[in-house]
């Protein structure tokens, strides 16, 4: 037993440092590891909605409350109102939720053949039933960065979304909701980084927040990335592949900014 233990604790130990958040910060290591298991987990989601016969684009919605649900919880860990676990960190959190939405999906569609329940709507009660205890424990939020998150988020969407009147990818409310998560995520940093002296975790907006000084780069870079990244996702044809792409990089671009955003909000 004693052999065993000495094999496992170093094993262990990797695990919690370089995978499991109970430090905040990412390494080149650890988000390559991770890029690669996410593009393994979408192209698994891709044959999961060719199987269930669902558009992935339905979902941009009904999702919103498991988003809250993961993205709260870390943010409540955050401010020490949760514990400091394995299950409650990045991505310990994140892979609870994901199945647990899986589940829901596959068993609403379920509900859905044999009873005539809309599944969406299955989907987002379950999630909002869910998230009820992270609702009951959120502090009072100061004014100051939520109005200032919200503001700057509603300036830099209310501009693409004009543009997208006269530009065919925007005018796609998919593509431009994509958008808008990441512009979310970029306004949490840029407010928590330079007003409020946080600090970024992954490792190219902390290296370009370090030579410019500033976490507005995230602004251009979120842009830069996301609109080419939606101009090369619209060659696909197929609506599976287009849409799953879609929404996952939805939930990349939400789920960290609403994590940002409850944080900081609560801990001010």
């Amino acid at each position: 037993m004693l052999a065993y233990k000495n094999i496992l604790d170093p094993i262990i130990k990797f695990l919690q440092e370089n995978f499991f958040y109970l430090h905040p910060g990412y390494t080149l290591f650890n988000t390559i590891v991770f890029g690669l298991v996410l593009g393994l987990v979408v192209l698994i989601i891709i044959r999961m909605f060719r199987w269930i016969k669902k558009d992935p684009r339905e979902l941009f919605l009904p999702i919103i409350p498991f988003i809250f649900l993961g993205s709260g919880a870390r943010a409540l860990v955050d401010n020490g109102i949760y514990p400091l676990t394995l299950f409650l960190v990045t991505p310990g959190i994140y892979i609870i939720v994901g199945l647990t939405a899986i589940v829901t999906l596959l068993a609403s569609v379920k509900l859905e053949e044999k009873f005539g329940w809309n599944y969406k709507h299955i989907i987002f009660l379950t999630g909002l039933i869910l998230s009820i205890p992270n609702i009951l424990y959120l502090k009072p939020f100061n004014l100051i960065p939520f109005l200032s998150i919200l503001a700057i988020w509603a300036a830099f969407t209310s501009i693409f979304t004009i543009l997208g009147l006269r530009w065919d990818l925007l005018n796609d409310k998919a593509n431009l909701s994509v958008l808008s998560a990441h512009l979310f995520d970029a306004s949490t940093t840029f407010v928590a980084v330079d007003f409020y002296g946080y600090w970024e975790q992954h490792v190219l907006p902390t290296f370009l927040t370090n030579i410019t000084n500033t976490a507005f780069v995230m602004f251009p870079l979120k842009i830069l990335i996301i609109l080419t990244v939606l101009y090369l996702i619209e060659g696909f044809e197929d609506k599976y592949v287009k849409n799953t792409l879609k929404i996952s990089i939805f939930i990349l671009g939400l789920a960290p900014g609403l994590r940002n955003f409850l944080s900081l909000c609560m801990a001010t």
